[in-house]
């Protein structure tokens, strides 16, 4: 009897295990996603039992466009929506442009204006910050400065010698009366203290964890993280760029090595797109509408900088930053330099890159030497081969850990944001990344990549493709599970 009730309980569960694939196999088919991804969780679910099933509800959901992030919403609709229909009259109209940099690039910015509703603004004065020690000490610099408002939003928060002096400045300026906020992500700032949030929101700081995941209940939620890092001050000074608040990114690890990254300060009315994009996510994520009018602090109307500010993520209905990268590459002319930690892109953009290097584009590429991801960094290295084959010039940085990103065009208009030249980053995350049309300022970043270089080793196709054996069998692996990461 014991023997039959247990082989009904085995049957039982084979059957409900194979009708859960069943489902989720349709579901997949149905969702039309990119038929590579849907073809590796298929895979990944009928060769690992029971833990592929596990596997996809944590990270394999797509809420892209769901409920859960229909709250984020659009703010000022009305308005913002008179600016870009402006806009998108005067950026078409070559009777209105008086700036060369914006008429080269009039299909990524018309492009941008659709997709994201990025608006674009001329008065910008920015500073291009090319390392920790020189971003945080600019970046403290402004917060003891400001007088009504600080709006924070990190992906990574970290409980020592930089947070905690990050910590006692907010709290500091809150006691002055400052309004402080400050968004960290769940998973990003994972293991961050509760004394240190504690200390925060008893100084009057207002702190908010972004989409918070609570094992094993939101798991679903884990693969949608707001990679963005924004600080806006009184509304009108701004920080975005590549550096999360912690020791690292100062320091370096013994590891890696120094930190290499890049950091932009912003003051003009690119600042009042960053400040937007965080008080959506501050509706989002506490439920309230801040006033904007008292948020956006009027600036001059001066002759600077013409820039964009692109948001994206998964309750936007285009992957714009993605699709601003690959209008950019499909039009350049001369040379297309990139500095990427992580390099997984997807078809089209891959595609984009050799397409622009076999037809005589100077396409350089810069990776680092060394990564803090395993399986990101033997899928990165996956791609080496058919972009050398393509012409496309790859360096492995060896100067430290590379974590910048970055994109720059013809010497035309460059790129520096949250973004990664990679699925995760164009699909999953909440990135945000700042579109700048100016030589002067596109040629100050080429420079520093041409002295980053000099750190780097180019591949050689012939010392390449005599690496070991078990070097290849890690690439194709990882890239076997790149869709999933």
């Amino acid at each position: 009897m014991i023997t039959q009730a247990l082989e009904i309980a085995v049957w039982s569960a084979t059957v409900l295990y194979i009708s859960i694939i069943a489902v989720t196999v349709i579901t997949l088919i149905i969702d039309k996603r990119d038929p590579v991804k849907t073809l590796s969780w298929i895979i990944v679910m009928t060769m690992l039992p029971v833990v592929g099933i596990m596997l996809y509800i944590m990270f394999g959901q797509n809420f892209r466009k769901r409920k859960i992030f229909k709250q984020k919403g659009r703010l000022n609709s009305d308005r913002i929506d008179s600016i870009i229909s402006r806009q998108l009259y005067t950026v078409n109209s070559p009777l209105t442009l008086n700036h060369a940099e914006v008429t080269a690039n009039r299909d990524v910015i018309t492009l941008l204006l659709n997709a994201c509703r990025a608006p674009i603004t001329y008065n910008n004065d920015i500073r291009i910050l090319n390392d920790g020690t020189e971003t945080f000490e600019t970046i403290f610099e402004e917060i003891l400065k400001a007088q009504s408002s600080i709006h924070v939003e990190y992906y990574i928060i970290r409980d020592d010698t930089l947070g905690r002096a990050f910590a006692d400045l907010l709290c500091a300026k809150a006691a002055e009366g400052v309004e402080v906020r400050l968004i960290y992500d769940s998973i990003g700032s994972l293991g961050l203290s509760r004394r240190y949030i504690r200390q925060l929101q008893n100084a009057g700081v207002e702190v908010e964890e972004f989409m918070p995941v609570i094992f094993p209940l939101f798991t679903s939620k884990i693969n949608y993280r707001n990679h963005r890092k924004i600080i806006v001050i009184d509304g009108k000074i701004a920080f975005t760029g590549g550096l999360n608040v912690a020791d690292k990114y100062i320091t370096g690890t013994p590891k890696l090595g120094d930190w290499r990254d890049t950091h932009l300060r912003i003051e003009g009315k690119a600042a009042h797109t960053l400040q937007a994009v965080f008080i959506t996510d501050w509706l989002f994520v506490h439920h309230v509408q801040l006033d904007e009018e008292l948020y956006f602090a009027k600036t001059e109307s001066k002759e600077g900088v013409a820039m964009q500010i692109a948001s994206s993520g998964p309750d936007s209905d285009w992957a714009s930053i993605m699709q601003g990268y690959f209008s950019a590459i499909t039009k350049a002319k001369n040379h297309i330099y990139i500095s990427t930690p992580y390099f997984l892109p997807n078809e089209a953009l891959l595609t984009a890159i050799k397409v622009a290097s076999l037809g005589g584009v100077d396409v350089r590429i810069m990776l680092p030497f060394r990564s803090d991801s395993k399986i990101v960094y033997w899928a990165t290295r996956s791609y080496i081969s058919e972009l050398v084959e393509a012409g496309v010039k790859v360096y492995l940085y060896y100067g430290g850990f590379n974590h910048s990103k970055l994109l720059m065009i013809d010497s035309m208009m460059s790129s520096i944001g949250t973004a990664n030249m990679d699925i995760r980053s164009f699909e999953d995350n909440f990135e945000v990344s700042a579109l700048i049309y100016n030589s002067l300022k596109t040629i100050e970043l080429e420079e520093r990549f041409l002295a980053d270089l000099e750190k780097a080793t180019l591949i050689v196709s012939s010392d390449w493709e005599v690496r070991p054996t078990r070097h290849r069998f890690y690439e194709a692996f990882a890239r076997l599970l790149s869709p999933l990461l």
